[in-house]
């Protein structure tokens, strides 16, 4: 089997003059084989429209009555002139009513002779034997009648060879003169009520111009490929030697040898190419000589570990100091008990109540804590899984009417349907907590609105195939430089009343977190009468009562209502 190395090249310079003779040679035959086989038909065709045209115009002068006007009769022998045609126009008593032909007699016979059938017709390549006359109505006679018709056949001047177009009201001859050995095209009909015409133009003898045209063609040719393929031999060099020096370049490249330089100068594409090759040189050598030095994927990997390290050691001690506060309350007061400092049982219950919500303040950030830890570094996975949002919703708001009753809060949900969405129900849950729970803690009648009532509402929205979640409750608008950080670890607002009821600073960054593993949208937006919280989800399917929704959208809500 020939291998690369010992496989025969063909010169780019010996293709290249190959290709350049293989198209002019192809050129040159294509060009007689055309002549030779459809010169003839073009040419006739040719002829036979310059006579179409010419009865157009005699045809609508005819019509208008234009055929005796000096007008016309100029512009008739314009067109004449220019296409090379003989004309006649006879009355029915054969009076001549318009003439341009250098031979009248010759119109005038073949006219009548075209008039009275007396043309037979002869196809090219045909004896007379076959001939006939163009009349289908010639009589019909004895054997010497046919005898006679016979010999005038053979005896016959002017013959018709082919018969091009043969209709009402005109009839396109090709017509060959016996004597002096010239065809003719002749076109001749009734020309309005009580007239004929005859058009006529000769045929030049086209199949020997053809051949001597095609004989001089391939002299020049034959000449022309000799001369091109000597300067197809020049220019082939040219283009030869840089792609000779770009193919030594790319041997020394492929051995990892890259100190070889294009110098070429050509000033075509190939410059171009050799520029991009040593480019492309000195890019592998440098990209060589900074992978042996160093492996930029252990690297990245080792940046990513310290950088999780930098993460732990922050969260840790944002926990620490989360937890320093209700640790010191319970110890506090776990020793104010044990020195007896709580006498009466009213002071002790007190101790007690407190040393136990401090406790199940702790239990909470850790529970958090553990949940954003597992979230952040990727220990905890997404079960996606088609639920119904609406009905989570309603049954979450259910279990927790009695916190929107001690917040005095009004709550607003309208959905009736059900809405079924792609998520983890578990996690999605965890978001609409923290968004409800953040809603109860900030709600109260919005400033300046003329009412006492303190509003939550909640809302599902149609967007396409999503479906957005807005939690809204009436009070104080985020402080607009606050906003962009209310979703990282341990920030709050207004430290004081986060810890009046407890807040950890960890609910919006668990939202972060899980929508982040969705890979879906989330956000809050002030209002001048409080603020909204929402999270987006894939719609897995649109509840069967969609009026349910539009309903909802009609009925007082408090969600925006300063727009």
């Amino acid at each position: 089997m020939m291998t690369e190395k010992n496989r025969k090249q063909i010169p780019v310079r010996t293709l290249f003059c190959i290709l350049f003779l293989l198209l002019m040679l192809g050129g040159i035959g294509l060009n007689f084989l055309l002549s030779s086989l459809l010169l003839e038909e073009y040419y006739i065709s040719d002829r036979k429209k310059a006579l179409v045209h010419d009865y157009g115009i005699l045809q609508t002068a005819s019509v208008q009555d234009l055929l005796e006007t000096d007008d016309f009769d100029l512009s008739l022998r314009s067109s004449l002139r220019k296409d090379n045609v003989s004309l006649l126009v006879m009355d029915s008593e054969t009076r001549t009513v318009k003439v341009w032909s250098a031979d009248t007699r010759l119109m005038e016979e073949r006219l009548y002779a075209n008039l009275f059938g007396l043309t037979p017709v002869i196809h090219e390549g045909e004896n007379s034997r076959s001939a006939e006359y163009p009349q289908s109505d010639s009589p019909q006679g004895t054997d010497s009648a046919d005898g006679e018709k016979k010999q005038e056949i053979l005896f016959s001047d002017f013959v018709i060879t082919d018969i091009l177009e043969e209709k009402v009201p005109y009839t396109i001859y090709v017509v060959r003169d016996r004597r002096a050995g010239a065809r003719s095209i002749e076109m001749w009909g009734p020309l309005g009520e009580s007239s004929f015409f005859l058009l006529r133009s000769p045929l030049e003898d086209i199949r020997r111009s053809a051949a001597v045209a095609n004989r001089f063609n391939g002299f020049v040719g034959l000449a022309a490929a000799g001369i091109g393929a000597f300067i197809a031999w020049l220019l082939s060099r040219r283009i030869a030697e840089p792609i000779q020096e770009l193919t030594d370049i790319s041997v020394r490249m492929k051995d990892l040898d890259f100190s070889a330089k294009y110098a070429g100068g050509s000033r075509t594409e190939l410059d171009t190419l050799g520029r991009n090759m040593n480019d492309l040189a000195q890019k592998l050598e440098t990209t060589i000589s900074a992978l042996r030095t160093a492996n930029n994927d252990l690297q990245r990997d080792l940046d990513r570990r310290n950088r999780q390290e930098e993460m732990r050691q922050e969260f840790l001690s944002n926990v620490t100091h989360e937890l320093k506060t209700p640790i010191a309350l319970v110890k506090g007061y776990a020793e104010g008990l044990q020195d007896g400092i709580a006498d009466d049982p009213e002071s002790r219950a007190f101790y007690l109540e407190t040393i136990i919500e401090e406790s199940d303040r702790m239990n909470t950030i850790v529970q958090k804590v553990l949940m954003l830890n597992q979230l952040e570094f990727g220990d905890e996975t997404v079960s996606m899984e088609r639920f119904d949002l609406a009905a989570m919703i309603r049954n979450y708001l259910e279990s927790a009417s009695l916190l929107a009753q001690q917040a005095g809060a009004e709550l607003l949900f309208t959905h009736k349907g059900s809405v079924y969405v792609w998520g983890d129900p578990f996690l999605i849950q965890e978001v609409f907590q923290n968004y409800y729970s953040n809603a109860l803690h900030h709600v109260k009648p919005a400033a300046g609105s003329g009412t006492t009532e303190a509003v939550i509402d909640i809302r599902i929205e149609f967007r396409g195939q999503t479906v957005r979640v807005t939690v809204f409750n009436t009070g104080d608008p985020i402080p607009e430089p606050s906003l962009p950080h209310i979703w990282e670890k341990f920030y709050k607002v207004d430290k004081a009343r986060t810890r009046a009821y407890g807040g950890s600073g960890i609910g919006l960054s668990l939202v972060k977190a899980i929508m982040d593993l969705h890979h879906r949208e989330y956000g809050a937006e002030n209002y001048e009468n409080g603020v909204a919280f929402w999270f987006e989800l894939d719609l897995a399917g649109v509840e069967s009562e969609k009026a349910a929704e539009e309903r909802g959208k009609q009925e007082r809500g408090i969600y925006g209502s300063d727009h």
